[in-house]
């Protein structure tokens, strides 16, 4: 009988013929999902025996891999802050850059949290888990978007402070939040071309460009803060790495002080973050 480890060495063999990155550690990944071992602990199992059906099975997932299918849409799920979230072709996969927002966010207190165009709903609920107080609200255009974001709100069960609503930007919203988040659509159409395969090809372009120069969404987000941002509240935006002059003028002219343009950790422009300013007295 074939034994996992045999498995491992032609499907390595085919992804770097397709030019996948990291095809060791991808074809690692999807063994360990068609034999249902956490990966952490597929080494132990390499001298196990593998059933007709689950060497069918990796076959499979190294066929769609092959074709540049995400990592995470083959296992359907992706980890953003220590913590497992579901994917789908109908939400943009939660990146390591965007942890960068999260830890800001986390760095002052907040009570209630708006995160605008959602997606899987990992930014909102990251910011809930570590935050047993809070509340929140994610908005989304896309009903299939938020629908994943409900089913992760009810994995780690947060449904009861995490709230829904389908709509563009502020459209959906009432009332006011000490803490707005988004990590919208930032791509400009020129860049679109030059994008991997895994997000070309695979990710919703509704979460990915919004046309043109890549800043419409900032300016919809600037024009419509005023009626839903507390005194004292904060914005926190993800943006693109050449982005950063911009959207914080965008948001100086909405009227926010405290601007403050952050790096990740690669030492690029990634995250604005602004502040409203108290009421006259």
């Amino acid at each position: 009988m074939t034994t996992l480890g045999q498995a491992l060495p032609p499907a390595i063999a085919a992804l770097r013929a397709a030019q996948v990155p990291d095809a060791p550690g991808d074809a690692r990944i999807l063994l360990a999902h068609a034999a249902g071992i956490a990966p952490d602990r597929l080494t132990l199992h390499l001298p196990d025996g593998a059933t007709a059906e689950v060497l069918a099975r990796f076959d499979g997932l190294i066929a769609r891999r092959v074709a540049r299918e995400p990592v995470s849409h083959l296992t359907g799920a992706r980890l953003f802050w220590g913590r497992r979230f579901r994917v789908s072709r109908d939400v943009l996969d939660p990146r390591p850059e965007t942890e960068t927002l999260v830890a800001e966010a986390l760095a002052q207190p907040f009570a209630r949290v708006l995160d605008l165009g959602t997606g899987s709903g990992a930014i909102l609920l990251s910011l809930l888990a570590e935050r047993a107080g809070a509340r929140g609200l994610g908005t989304d255009l896309s009903p299939e978007a938020l629908a994943v974001a409900r089913q992760n709100a009810a994995d780690h069960d947060l449904s009861g402070r995490a709230e829904f609503a389908q709509g563009r930007w502020f459209a959906p919203v009432t009332g006011a939040f000490d803490l707005i988040v988004s990590n919208p659509p930032y791509i400009a159409q020129a860049e679109m071309a030059d994008l991997s395969p895994e997000v070309r090809l695979y990710e919703p372009h509704l979460a990915l460009t919004p046309g043109g120069d890549g800043l419409d969404a900032y300016r919809a987000i600037a024009a419509g803060l005023a009626p839903h941002l507390a005194p004292g509240g904060r914005v926190l935006v993800e943006i693109g790495w050449q982005q950063g002059a911009a959207v914080r003028s965008l948001l100086q002219d909405a009227g926010l002080t405290d601007l403050r343009v952050i790096r990740d950790l690669d030492g690029r422009d990634r995250v604005v973050s602004g502040r409203a300013g108290h009421p006259a007295a």
